[in-house]
Formats: structure tokens, C-alpha cells, sequence
């Protein structure tokens, strides 16, 4: 892979101390197989999409994203930034905390939009959290990516990833880091939006989805189910760890 020159310019002193820490320990932690990563814009803004399953999966993506000569900003779940120490880093790392389901979460809107508008690469989980599916498939979609895409007329760049889980499970405590587990992330083409205008984030959002779910059922070699889980209709919560009760006890 012939290495890129970073567009951002300068990248900012937590990159310049949270890469030569992660970096090496996922080097030494997995084994990568990165398809068709030059699909990754090497400039301007656009919007990076992909399925969640493990929480270890956005230092996976980075790294993929940083390998092509990008840096990533994530649209992050909010309590991560209520540690003071973490809070600060993560912003000066450029990340954008998002209040899920508050009158706050316009704000990370708008942010995302300006840094896309601004030529950054946006990363997304359009589903918004760690997969409920049984069978860890990509589960359906919220809109955020959506708009933000029909906002700036950006590109939606899709990734299918799997092999994460097997570091760290869903909402397990403890990973497993040897021996190295095999991530595989496919970047597929810019999801073809055109024909919609800033209000169909619905079928935007379906678009989208479907994007990511044919990536992951080509990693996984085996078929996609024929609909999409949904925690609402499932009865299962759709943040936190599904596997407690109201208690916080593990079921």
C-alpha cells in the first residue's frame, strides 16, 4: 500500500500521542486484512459509515482510516466525554459528542456537518450503538448519517468489517488479544444517494444500510438475514447493555 500525504494539515497533539500507543498495540494484538482501501477519498469531506460490533472497533477504524492518510472524527456517544481527562483529549483529538436521544443532539449535527463542509472525514454508526443482533448483523439504521450526507452532498463511504468481536465481545470486560485475531474491513464505493432530496433521510438511510450490510455479508461469506434487526419492534433497550436488567445485573 503506497502511503498518502495527510490533507488535514496539522494533526494535533493528541494524535501525535494516542498513535505511537495504539498503533503499535493493535499491530501486535490483530491481524489486519484491509480490501479496497484506496476507496477511502485520499481528500476532501465525506461521510465514513459502518456496522458496530465491539467496542474496540473504532480504534480498528482509525487505524484503517490513518493507514490511507485520513484522520477520523467520530460522532461519540457522550458519556465518554464526562471524564474530565478523557473529554479533553477526545476534543482536542477532534471528536464530537453526541447526547443520543436529546434536544442536545443537534448540536453534534451541526458539527459534523461543518467538519465535512471543512474536507474532514466524518465517521459514523448509523445504527448508534454496539449491534443487537443475535447473529451480530448490521441492525437497521437511525438517520444521522443520512442528513449529514444530504446536508453537504458529500460522499458516504460504506466499510462491512468483522474479526473485531473476537477482541472484545459486546459488552464483555475482558479481550482477547491472543492469539491475534483476523479483522477484515471492505470499503466499498460511495452509496449512491442521488435522486434524494434533504427529506428522504429515510430512504437515504435504507441506501445506506444496504450498503453496509452487503459489505459485511461478502466479508463474512455467508448471506445477510432478509430483515434488518430492530431493537423497537424486539423489545430489546436500544442503548446500554441489552444483557442487564433494570438493575444493572448481567441476565
Amino acid at each position: 500500500m503506497k502511503r498518502r500525504q495527510f490533507q488535514e494539515g496539522r494533526r494535533g497533539w493528541a494524535w501525535w500521542i494516542a498513535v505511537p500507543i495504539v498503533k503499535p498495540l493493535l499491530l501486535v494484538t490483530t491481524r489486519r486484512r484491509w480490501l479496497d482501501g484506496d476507496k477511502i477519498p485520499a481528500r476532501g469531506g465525506f461521510v465514513l459509515v459502518l456496522n458496530h460490533i465491539s467496542e474496540v472497533d473504532p480504534l480498528i477504524v482509525a487505524h484503517i482510516v490513518w493507514d490511507h492518510g485520513r484522520i477520523p472524527r467520530y460522532l461519540a456517544k457522550d458519556g465518554l466525554f464526562r471524564n474530565r481527562f478523557l473529554g479533553f483529549f477526545l476534543r482536542a483529538a477532534g471528536q464530537i459528542p453526541v447526547y443520543r436521544a436529546s434536544r442536545n443532539a443537534i448540536g453534534a449535527y451541526d458539527a459534523a456537518v461543518q467538519a465535512v463542509n471543512d474536507g474532514q472525514c466524518v465517521v459514523v454508526y448509523p445504527e448508534g450503538t454496539l449491534t443487537r443482533d443475535p447473529d451480530l448483523w448490521p441492525m437497521v439504521g437511525k438517520t444521522g448519517a443520512a442528513r449529514i450526507a444530504l446536508a453537504t452532498g458529500a460522499p458516504v463511504i460504506p466499510i462491512g468489517q468483522w474479526g473485531a468481536q473476537r477482541v472484545l465481545a459486546p459488552y464483555a470486560k475482558k479481550p482477547h488479544l491472543f492469539p491475534p485475531s483476523l479483522i477484515t474491513m471492505k470499503v466499498g464505493d460511495p452509496v449512491d444517494l442521488s435522486g434524494l432530496g434533504p427529506t428522504e433521510v429515510n430512504a437515504a438511510t435504507d441506501r445506506i444500510m444496504a450498503a453496509i450490510t452487503a459489505l459485511v455479508a461478502d466479508v463474512r461469506g455467508e448471506p445477510a438475514p432478509l430483515e434488518r434487526f430492530d431493537p423497537r419492534t424486539a423489545g430489546v433497550a436500544e442503548f446500554g447493555n441489552p444483557h442487564k436488567d433494570r438493575r444493572g445485573k448481567a441476565s
